[in-house]
């Protein structure tokens, strides 16, 4: 994979479907429809969705494309693959809480390592560079142009103190048990996948998810963690969360800091 090409085409399909995004976001109203799993999608979620295929399948023609919105078709894996959430977060983009992203990663060999997350409505866009460091680029934002940067790191826990960030939309009595057993500081509650985000920049120490995700949902979140130097695994046994998996669903999972003392199941 030319890491270079891939990390200027992500963040520029990224930038241009948030646009789109937002054109929509900004109508008096909207349609919105229900998936087969009961899940809602709009306008919105279609349209990114085929202006980054398109996109990605111009620059990357040989490599397996998944996305949330074709997710029916895709049977096949492969040791490598580019995954798509084009609207993550539709829930929040219904209630126009402005926190949804874009989310575009690279998977090889099972772990995320390259990625963009990209808030429109915030104006927050995360990516991993070519090098695999994670940045935040300032706005505003040129497709064309890529601006200033600057890296992003998790920070070091302080296991009496933790600020720890749980879902918006997903927050259930399981996951408050869990938290329960960490020393929390203080905590807050964000949509999709800027959750990671927050991990990677150091806003937040642990993320907990005690709920059903797919694997679009989290791997751009993920690369964007990783490369700032976090860590996410799974919630039952700690190891690595791994991707490729038969359906493309996650189990349970934790995202975190290196130095968060994790808690048993």
């Amino acid at each position: 994979m030319d890491f270079l090409k891939l990390e200027t085409e992500m963040r520029r399909l990224a930038l241009e479907a948030g646009t789109v995004i937002m054109e929509i976001y900004g109508l008096d109203d909207f349609a919105v429809e229900s998936k087969d799993d009961e899940s809602p999608v709009t306008a919105a979620d279609k349209a990114a969705d085929a202006h980054i295929s398109a996109g990605l399948t111009a620059a990357f023609p040989d490599t397996l494309l998944v996305t949330e919105e074709q997710a029916a078709s895709h049977a096949e894996s492969a040791a490598s693959f580019l995954i798509v959430d084009p609207l993550d977060g539709t829930k929040e983009f219904i209630k126009r809480r402005g926190e949804f992203t874009v989310n575009i990663a690279y998977v090889e060999n099972g772990t995320p390592i390259r990625g963009v997350v990209y808030a429109p409505a915030k104006g927050r866009l995360f990516y991993t560079q070519a090098d695999g460091q994670t940045v935040e680029e300032e706005g505003p934002f040129d497709p064309a142009v890529k601006g200033a940067v600057a890296p992003v790191s998790v920070t070091t826990p302080d296991n009496s103190a933790l600020m720890v960030v749980a879902s918006k939309s997903h927050r259930d009595a399981a996951t408050d048990a869990y938290i329960a057993k960490y020393s929390v500081k203080d905590m807050t509650s964000a949509g999709s996948s800027l959750k990671l985000c927050l991990v990677a920049t150091g806003e937040a120490d642990l993320y907990p998810r005690l709920g059903r995700t797919m694997e679009w949902d989290t791997a751009a979140g993920q690369a964007v963690l990783l490369g700032a130097g976090g860590q996410m695994v799974r919630f039952d046994d700690h190891t690595p969360l791994t991707y490729g998996k038969a359906g493309y669903e996650n189990p349970f999972f934790i995202a975190y800091a290196p130095g968060v003392e994790l808690k048993e199941a």
